[in-house]
C-alpha cells in the first residue's frame, strides 16, 4: 500500500510540474514519465491539463504560469520563476531518486524471498533427483554385486576346474615319466638279456659238466650206501643184544629201588631224620624273606604265596641289599613300560617281575597286612649317583581305602625330609582322582601314585632320557633328592619284615 501512495503522490507532483514534460508516443493528448533502473523501466502516466496551458504567441500572460488569472509580469520575473522551477525540479528528481531507492530496497528483500522460495524449491527438486539417483545407484550397486558374486562362483569353479586339470596333467606327467623309466628299464633288461642268455649258455655248459661229475659221485655215493647199509645192520644186531642186557639191567635197579624203600621206612620208624630232606610244600613263602631264609641268596624271580590269595604270585627278590630278603613292589630302569595305567591295572599290576613292573595294589595290600614291614627306595640319578630312603613302617589300606599310604619313620640318604607324604595321602590315576588339589595331579603329573596335593615325589611319572630330563615336573621325581623337576634314571621300591 506505501507502494501505492507512493506511486500516486508522485503523479501529483508531475502534475504541478507543466507543459516542460515530454509527451507519449501516442497521440491521444496524455503524458507519461519514464524511469530506467538497470534492466527495468518504470513509466507513469500523468494527469491532464486545460488547453490554456498550451504555448500561445498572442497571450500577454507566462506560460509557465500555474493560474490563469495570474497577473502580467515583466521578463525578468519569468526568467526567475523558470529558475525557481528549474530548482523545484531538481528537488523533485532527487526526491524520485530516493523513492527509486526505496522502491529498490523494498523490492530487494521481496527478490531475497523470491531467490530463497526458488532455491528452496530448486533444492527441494534435487533432493528428490538425488534420492530417486541414490536409489537408482542402489539398485546399480546390488546388480553389480549379484554379478560380481555370480563372476567370483564362476572364477572359483573355473579355478577348481584348473586346479582339477593341473592335477590330472601331473599324474598324467607323472605316469609318462614312469612309463618312459619303465620303457629305458625294459630296454636295460634287453640288453642285461643278451648278457643273461650268454651267461645262461656258460652256465648251462657248466652245468653239464657238473652233472656229469654228479653221476660219478652218485654212483660212489651208492657204492657207500650200500657199505653203510651193511654196518648198520651190524650194528642193530649189536643193539638187540645190548637191549636185552638193559631189561636185567632194569631188574636190578627195581630191586635196588625196593631195598631202598624199605631202609627209609625202618629209619622212620627208628626216628633217624634224612640231612637234605626239605618240606617246601607243607610251608610255602609268604614273601622274599621267607624264600631268604630258606637259603636262596641269590637275587631273581621267586614264586610265594600270599595270605588270602588263591594264586601263588611271582615276584622279585632281591638278596644282596641291606641283608637281602626284599620283595620287589616297584621297578624303573629303561622307560620300556608306560606307567600311565588306569586304577584296575594299578590295582592288578603290570609288567614283568623281572624288569620294569608295579607289583599291584590289592597285593601289596595283602602282603602288608600278613605281618609289619618296613620300605626301602632306591634312587639313581643320570650322573651315577645313589641315594635311599627308608621307613621303618609302611602298609596301604584296601580298596575302599583307596590303597591309603601309611608310613613311619624316615631316614637314608636321599634328603633329610620324606619325599613322601607320613600322614596319608590316597592312591590317584588317571580315571580315579582322590588327590587333595582342585586339579587332577595324576593327569597333570602323569601315573598312578600317592599324590596328596600334587606333592614331592612321584616314582611313576614319565621317564625321560639323558639330557632331556631337566625341567620335568612330570617326570620321575623325588623333590628332597634332586629337586623338584630332575627326572630320575632309575628307582627300586621293595618291602621286608620289620623283624627280619
Amino acid at each position: 500500500m506505501s507502494v501505492f501512495f507512493s506511486f500516486a503522490f508522485l503523479a501529483v507532483v508531475l502534475a504541478l510540474v507543466g507543459c516542460n514534460q515530454r509527451r507519449g508516443p501516442e497521440g491521444s493528448g496524455r503524458r507519461f514519465n519514464r524511469v530506467q533502473h538497470g534492466q527495468c523501466t518504470y513509466t507513469f502516466i500523468l494527469p491532464e491539463q486545460d488547453g490554456n496551458c498550451r504555448e500561445s504567441t498572442t497571450d500577454q500572460y507566462n506560460t509557465n504560469a500555474l493560474q490563469r488569472d495570474a497577473p502580467h509580469v515583466e521578463q525578468d520575473f519569468s526568467s526567475q520563476k523558470l529558475q525557481h522551477l528549474e530548482h523545484v525540479m531538481e528537488n523533485y528528481t532527487q526526491w524520485l531518486q530516493k523513492l527509486e531507492n526505496y522502491i529498490v530496497e523494498n523490492m530487494k528483500s521481496e527478490m531475497v524471498q523470491l531467490q530463497q522460495n526458488a532455491v528452496q524449491n530448486h533444492t527441494a527438486t534435487m533432493l528428490e533427483i538425488g534420492t530417486s539417483l541414490l536409489s537408482q545407484t542402489a539398485e546399480q550397486t546390488r546388480k553389480l554385486t549379484d554379478v560380481e558374486t555370480q563372476v567370483l562362483n564362476q572364477t572359483s569353479r573355473l579355478e577348481i576346474q584348473l586346479l582339477e586339470n593341473s592335477l590330472s596333467t601331473y599324474k598324467l606327467e607323472k605316469q609318462l615319466l614312469q612309463q618312459t623309466h619303465e620303457i629305458l628299464k625294459i630296454h636295460e633288461k634287453k640288453g642285461k638279456s643278451d648278457l643273461l642268455e650268454h651267461r645262461i649258455l656258460e652256465m648251462e655248459e657248466r652245468h653239464k659238466e657238473e652233472l656229469a661229475t654228479l653221476k660219478e659221485e652218485k654212483e660212489n655215493l651208492q657204492s657207500l650206501v650200500t657199505r653203510q647199509s651193511y654196518v648198520i645192520q651190524e650194528l642193530e644186531k649189536q643193539l638187540n643184544k645190548a637191549t636185552s642186557n638193559n631189561s636185567v639191567l632194569q631188574k636190578q635197579q627195581l630191586e635196588l629201588m625196593d631195598t631202598v624203600h624199605t631202609l627209609i621206612t625202618l629209619c622212620s620208624k627208628e626216628g633217624v631224620l634224612l640231612k637234605n630232606a626239605k618240606k617246601e610244600e607243607e610251608k610255602p613263602f609268604r614273601d622274599c624273606a621267607d624264600v631268604y631264609q630258606s637259603g636262596f641268596n641269590k637275587s631273581g624271580v621267586y614264586t610265594i604265596y600270599i595270605n588270602n590269595v588263591s594264586d601263588p604270585k611271582k615276584v622279585f627278590c632281591n638278596m644282596e641289599i641291606a641283608g637281602g630278603g626284599w620283595t620287589v613292589i616297584q621297578h624303573r630302569e629303561d622307560g620300556s613300560l608306560d606307567f600311565q595305567k588306569s586304577w584296575k591295572e594299578y590295582k592288578m599290576g603290570f609288567g614283568s617281575p623281572s624288569g620294569e613292573h608295579w607289583l599291584g595294589n590289592e597285593f601289596i595290600f595283602a602282603i602288608t597286612s600278613q605281618r609289619q614291614y618296613s620300605l626301602r627306595i632306591e634312587l639313581m640319578d643320570w650322573e651315577g649317583n645313589r641315594a635311599y630312603s627308608q621307613y621303618d613302617r609302611f602298609h596301604i589300606g584296601n580298596e575302599k581305602q583307596n590303597y591309603r599310604l601309611y608310613l613311619k619313620g624316615h631316614s637314608g640318604t636321599a634328603g633329610k625330609q620324606s619325599s613322601l607324604i607320613l600322614h596319608g595321602a590316597e592312591f590317584s590315576t588317571k580315571d580315579a582322582d582322590n588327590d587333595n588339589c582342585m586339579c587332577k595331579c595324576a593327569l597333570m603329573l602323569t601315573g598312578g601314585w600317592w599324590f596328596d596335593a600334587c606333592g614331592p615325589s612321584n616314582l611313576n611319572g614319565m621317564f625321560y632320557t639323558a639330557g632331556q630330563n631337566h625341567g620335568k615336573l612330570n617326570g620321575i621325581k623325588w623333590h628332597y633328592f634332586k629337586g623338584p623337576s630332575y627326572s630320575l634314571r632309575s628307582t627300586t621300591m621293595m618291602i621286608r619284615p620289620l623283624d627280619f
